[in-house]
């Protein structure tokens, strides 16, 4: 028990610049928090005193912000950080040096028992607001991006971004020892690059034509600021 504390602590001073000390973590990081207190709750649920493991469960929420049911399955050193309404449903099961930002949903589609949570490989990442719903399978080393809805399945090594959540291929594979990736700004924008090739096929198109004027007016500018009288704003 002991290692798995210090584990735990651990990961949450290597995945969190802010953290200063071990008794900081200890003291001021409610993610951790509840992750020891679902083990708990968990260990209740699993010796068959459900009522007593709900109603721990349900304490740990109201002091950390936090609802994991006693049900699910967490892995080692899992970071929920900033913790702030994180709902990890009955059937989750979540694997090793998993990271989760706040307001992360990993939630079910179905009111028919049995599995209807994800399932969530080794060391992936889970962007703020991010929902993962239904019994889908996200592959180890994968990137859930911020706000993401993911229905599908994802495949190891990839990244997701977007309302339904699309799935990308890294170009560069995470390994086992790569640092955990959080730079939200660094994910692709999958409209703006389909857009930027509509618009380049126009062009293409009116300089074929010999059209003038044409597709300049509706560019941003060079700082990334549209204008137009069209805009209803």
């Amino acid at each position: 028990m002991l290692a798995t504390l210090r584990e735990d602590i651990a990961a949450v001073s290597q995945r969190d610049p802010a953290a200063r000390s071990g008794v900081e973590i200890v003291l001021c990081y409610p993610g951790l928090h509840a992750v020891w207190g679902h083990r708990l709750s968990s260990a209740l649920w699993r010796r068959r005193h459900k009522l007593a493991g709900r109603m721990l469960s349900s304490l740990v929420r109201s002091l950390t912000g936090v609802d994991i049911h006693p049900g699910a399955v967490l892995g080692r050193r899992l970071f929920i950080d900033h913790a702030t309404a994180v709902v990890i449903g009955q059937t989750t099961v979540v694997g090793d040096d998993v990271t989760i930002y706040q307001g992360v949903t990993l939630g079910g589609t179905s009111l028919e028992r049995g599995k209807r949570h994800p399932t969530v490989e080794d060391r992936v990442t889970i962007g703020a607001g991010a929902k993962v719903l239904g019994p889908v399978h996200i592959g180890h080393d994968s990137r859930i991006g911020a706000n993401a809805v993911v229905i599908r399945d994802v495949p190891p090594n990839a990244v997701v971004v977007g309302v339904p959540g699309q799935v990308i291929a890294r170009s560069r594979p995470r390994s086992a020892v790569t640092a955990v990736d959080v730079d939200d700004a660094a994910l692709p924008d999958l409209v703006g690059v389909s857009l930027g090739a509509l618009q380049r096929r126009v062009d293409h198109l009116e300089r074929m034509v010999g059209a003038e004027g044409g597709s300049d007016s509706i560019r941003p500018s060079a700082a990334g600021i549209w204008r137009g009288e069209d805009f209803s704003i």
